[in-house]
């Protein structure tokens, strides 16, 4: 019934101008919508929406909220770090230097914070062919 629908994620936020500054500003996201409930942003061509809730307190969960396939992992990281995003490190996965970490199944993936606390990834995935 939904397979053929536009798919719409959702996180939180406590403080809807931090919010905003780092997924505009850092990580170069376009804000659609800015209302009294939830900042609404364009994350991709394709039309999927990132609506971020406006709730007076937040407690993140300790897994990964969201995240993005990018093509290029390392030059991701190097780009989202010279901006300002802090990767993430992981008690028992063996990351690199850069805090990319390799799956059993050869995609990689590096994580980071928002301002709230919500954890997201990037992940380059390998051809399962």
């Amino acid at each position: 019934m939904l397979a053929n629908e536009k798919v719409v994620t959702f996180l939180a936020t406590a403080d809807a101008g931090r919010a905003r500054r780092f997924y505009e500003g850092l990580l170069g996201l376009t804000v659609v919508s800015d209302d009294g409930f939830a900042l609404a942003v364009a994350v991709d061509s394709a039309g999927t929406v990132l609506r971020i809730q406006k709730v007076e307190s937040f407690r993140p969960h300790p897994f990964t909220a969201l995240g993005w396939q990018v093509i290029d992992i390392e030059e991701t990281v190097k780009e989202l770090a010279g901006r300002g995003a802090v990767f993430e490190r992981f008690e028992g996965l063996q990351q690199d230097a850069a805090g990319i970490w390799i799956a059993p199944s050869g995609t990689r993936v590096a994580w980071f914070k928002d301002p709230d606390g919500n954890i997201l990834s990037i992940s380059q995935w390998i051809s399962q062919t």
